[in-house]
């Protein structure tokens, strides 16, 4: 598990921006099963979360439509709530960083780590933007 000291400053990118922590399974469970939209960002310390990831999703939820809920969990510290959310990514493959778009609790859009890694943050913005744009 990473120190606190290290991720808090990675955590507060986007609760700065209007992101709710999801810090136990109980509320990833409550957040997901929301009337409406809930995007959920599993954030990382890795450089692919830090270059592009982050980035992408402030621009995408800094225009135009959003979700009515953004959320985030972090791989590596929020372990349990992490695990918890991966439970409702499948069939996807557990990674980090990757960002999931849920309506009426159900997986509408998600975008694996592998569509994040040599993507620019506008790229996922646009990603992130035309999935609103269709499910909110």
């Amino acid at each position: 598990m990473y120190p606190e000291e290290l991720v808090a400053p990675m955590k507060g990118e986007l609760v700065e921006v209007g992101f709710e922590e999801l810090l136990t399974p109980d509320k990833v469970d409550e957040a997901i099963g929301r009337t409406g939209t809930t995007l959920v960002m599993v954030n990382s310390v890795c450089g692919c979360a830090a270059g592009t990831a982050r980035p992408g999703v402030k621009l995408a939820v800094s225009q135009g439509k959003k979700p009515d809920n953004l959320t985030t969990v972090f791989a590596g510290f929020d372990t349990e709530a992490t695990a918890q959310a991966r439970k409702h990514f499948l069939p996807y493959p557990p990674s980090s960083p990757c960002i999931a778009l849920f309506k009426d609790g159900k997986l509408a859009h998600f975008v694996e780590r592998h569509h994040i890694e040599g993507r620019s943050a506008d790229m996922i913005a646009e990603n992130l933007t035309a999935a609103f744009e269709e499910y909110c």
